[in-house]
């Protein structure tokens, strides 16, 4: 993008301190991340939005004292789907700016799966009235899988005139592995046209043949790796580990030993999935940067590959590093160790409660996604078979299932729950008013469960999915997710104990995070005391139509599970 040559001019003079800059912050000490160390009583002198001196001090419309401490290059979140902070960009952008991380890659892909173009465009424009750096990388697999109903079809030359808006880098995670390796020619267009831009990964557990035939597609990074040797296996043949720390799926830890003097370059952090009320708790890129270093990661290839790696890898070269003629991004901290941050500068401003006052952001999109009949309790009945059939077991703080063979508990040739031994009843409902599909199945491993959990949200389609006892109560929750038009909700005994509203998109609230956090924290608690034994009690639903992963799902359209010849309905 060009840059008006009065801009360059004053930039130019007030680096050498002809002309006043607009901020300085001296007194710190500065994490150099191109030379690996920290230099002491560093000022760095801000015009506009760029760094334009660092060394002495300028003088400054406004001083920032540092007093000593730390200062850092801001944090970037190299893959995140935002709808999955439950709210909209503006607020996600005040619930994580002041905790460091300003640059976020965002894949919407959440919202595309259910309305298509105007939910990529609604974050293109979203990006553009933010002082954090959003990027969007577009969706590339909409829908994620044939074997379920996803409300919109985006193919490569749907997605190719949006590569030219400003916020865009690339095409986001290539989550369809299998068929990159089959070279099923839509995908191989669609990356194609994306060869020159970047191409994010996405291949849990894929190694050997396999990844190298999945490489020769274009993808560069990998945020699926869950074992040392597989990312070390990835990091070998040039992949750029992203390291994850979402709500749900916490793979920092196991991955910490492969973040070294040597590989920081190859090596950034990114969320993924992560709730408010865990921000809110735990932090954000922090969070994931503080735990690298608990389990024993170097402190300062931490913050080099925060900030400077993740930068150059997704070709952001206008950041990363404190220098003159950088984005005015960085972090000042009290402790390194501890990622303990005290202040931000995003852009050039000081991130304080005013910055994010009285400032205008595009209309959210996608009101009225939800289109589902009112159901009751005969929507769940489930035959019995004359002998076993496929049960979903699954992992608490996992998006990987197993694929159990069980008798079911039956009364009058109708299957039933059975909550003391784990066993209830499942049901994925097709939401975008397509074609009315239900799926109906068993699952096992929330507990001794009374009464029913449902939401709207679905990877990656995002149809209603209920689990429960009761089909009574099961139905209760299914319509008042319609009422609501997206969101969450836990029913007992046909009473409503608790519930989040999620409207935009039947995945986003329109309501401060703060909101958000608390009704979120609700809905743990009232599945908990209903019997729930996960962790996290939304998990497991969210990722039950999860179809492009290889183990026993459930989607609108029936039970998915991989044989030798790929993924399969087993109807």
């Amino acid at each position: 993008m060009a840059v008006d040559v009065a801009v360059l001019a004053k930039r130019i003079r007030a680096a050498q301190g002809l002309e006043p800059c607009d901020l300085c912050i001296q007194g710190g000490r500065l994490v150099d991340v191109t030379t690996g160390t920290v230099r002491d009583d560093v000022a760095v002198s801000i015009v506009d939005d760029t760094i334009v001196a660092v060394g002495e001090p300028r003088l400054a419309h406004r001083v920032v004292e540092a007093r000593g401490r730390f200062m850092a290059p801001g944090f970037i979140d190299t893959h995140l789907h935002v709808e999955s902070s439950l709210v909209t960009p503006a607020e996600f952008e005040r619930l994580v700016l002041p905790r460091g991380t300003t640059t976020a890659i965002c894949d919407p892909h959440e919202i595309a799966n259910v309305i298509g173009l105007p939910g990529i465009e609604w974050f293109q424009a979203a990006a553009l009235s933010l002082v954090m750096s959003l990027k969007v990388n577009l969706p590339s697999c909409v829908p994620a899988s044939e074997l379920e109903t996803a409300g919109a079809r985006l193919e490569g030359d749907d997605l190719l005139p949006l590569l030219a808006h400003p916020a865009t880098l690339g095409l986001a995670e290539m989550m369809n592995f299998p068929g990159v390796i089959a070279a099923d020619r839509q995908l191989l267009h669609k990356l194609s046209l994306f060869a020159d831009a970047h191409i994010d990964g996405h291949a849990p557990l894929l190694q050997g043949e396999g990844l190298d035939a999945y490489l020769c597609g274009g993808p560069r990074t990998d945020h699926e790796c869950t074992l040392l040797a597989e990312a070390r296996e990835k990091l070998e043949k040039g992949m750029v580990i992203l390291m994850r720390e979402g709500s749900v799926t916490r793979n920092v830890t196991a991955l910490a030993p492969l973040l070294t003097e040597a590989t920081w370059p190859r090596i950034a952090f990114c969320t993924d999935d992560r709730k408010p009320v865990d921000i809110l708790a735990e932090g954000h890129i922090d969070h994931a940067m503080r735990t690298a270093i608990a389990a024993g990661a170097p402190i300062l290839p931490v913050y080099r590959s925060a900030s400077l790696a993740a930068a150059t890898t997704f070709r952001l070269h206008d950041r990363g590093l404190i220098a003159p003629g950088r984005r005015a991004d960085l972090v000042l901290l009290d402790d390194l160790a501890e990622v303990q941050v005290s202040g931000v500068v995003a852009a050039g401003q000081v991130v304080e409660a005013a910055l994010f006052e009285e400032r205008s952001h595009p209309a959210p999109v996608g009101y009225g996604s939800v289109h589902l009949a009112t159901v009751d309790e005969r929507t769940f009945v489930l035959p019995a078979p004359a002998g076993e059939m496929d049960v979903i077991g699954v992992v608490p703080l996992s998006v990987i299932t197993e694929h159990l063979r069980l008798v079911p508990p039956a009364r009058d040739g109708v299957v039933t729950a059975d909550p003391e031994r784990s066993l209830h009843l499942v049901a994925v409902l097709e939401r975008h008013g397509r074609n009315g599909n239900i799926g109906r199945g068993l699952v096992h491993g929330f507990g001794a469960l009374h009464g029913a959990i449902a939401t709207s949200i679905g990877h990656d389609s995002h149809n209603v999915a209920v689990v429960g006892s009761d089909p009574a109560d099961m139905a209760m929750a299914v319509n008042r997710i319609t009422a609501l038009q997206g969101g969450a909700v836990v029913v007992r005994g046909g009473a409503v104990l608790a519930e989040l509203a999620l409207p935009v998109a039947g995945l986003m609230s329109d309501r401060p995070y703060e909101e958000v956090a608390e009704r979120f924290g609700a809905i743990r608690k009232a599945a908990h005391e209903i019997g729930c034994q996960m962790p996290e009690p939304l998990q497991p639903l969210a990722f039950l139509p999860l179809s492009v992963i290889p183990h026993l799902k459930l989607t609108d359209r029936g039970y998915v599970t991989a044989g030798p010849d790929g993924l399969r309905l087993l109807g």
